[in-house]
């Protein structure tokens, strides 16, 4: 049986580069620096390392928008309708502000907005299966509350009801149409209230 003996240089070498507490230190380095490289590699038989870090905490991933980085923007606009059935033209929802300097390190509205998006992406994975699936879902309640609040909050008076659309642009790119992704029936700022449960109707 054939079996490997370190020659005594390349123990010596290993013992002075490895050993004590500054070896360790680098060995973990090392070990760490592997692990990183390995888990932004695309083929998937690297992706077994990932699965190690079960708390994701080890190796940073850096393939956060890859491989299909954002290539267009989601933008909200809506109108209303008011008591004399006049409907107002339609308004974008500026949801995101500008930056300032000190949102690198703390920017808690950066939710909201992001929010808004994400319940706009949920509507759009599930109209493959029909709009009257897709106004069903939780994200598009509260997407009707949303606009809801807002006009409200406008100070806008004698408005019944409105409709929001969804459309995907471009950015800056302007030789590229918009697509309108869905437009929403017409929504009464007055929420339906939901039936009385059995115990409340005795």
């Amino acid at each position: 049986m054939n079996t490997t003996v370190l020659t005594r240089p390349t123990r010596q070498v290993f013992s002075r580069h490895f050993g004590g507490t500054d070896g360790t230190v680098r060995l973990l380095a090392g070990l760490a620096l592997v692990g990183t490289i390995c888990s932004q590699h695309p083929q998937p038989s690297f992706s077994r390392l990932i699965r190690l870090d079960v708390f994701s905490t080890l190796f940073p991933n850096w393939r956060f928008f890859a491989p299909n980085p954002a290539q267009h923007d989601l933008q909200f606009y809506y109108r209303t309708l008011d008591e004399a059935g006049e409907t107002s033209d339609w308004v974008p929802v500026e949801v995101i502000a500008g930056r300032r300097a000190h949102q690198i390190l703390w920017f808690p509205g950066r939710r909201a907005e992001k929010a808004v998006f994400d319940l706009g992406a949920e509507v759009m994975r599930h109209l493959d299966k029909g709009f009257a699936v897709a106004r069903g879902l939780p994200g598009y309640r509260i997407l009707c509350a949303y606009f809801r609040a807002g006009i409200e909050r406008s100070g806008a008076t004698g408005v019944k009801g409105f409709q929001f659309t969804l459309v995907r642009n471009a950015g800056y790119d302007d030789t590229e149409e918009p697509e309108i992704i869905f437009v929403s029936p017409y929504t009464p700022m007055r929420a339906p209230s939901a039936p009385a449960a059995e115990s409340e109707k005795a």
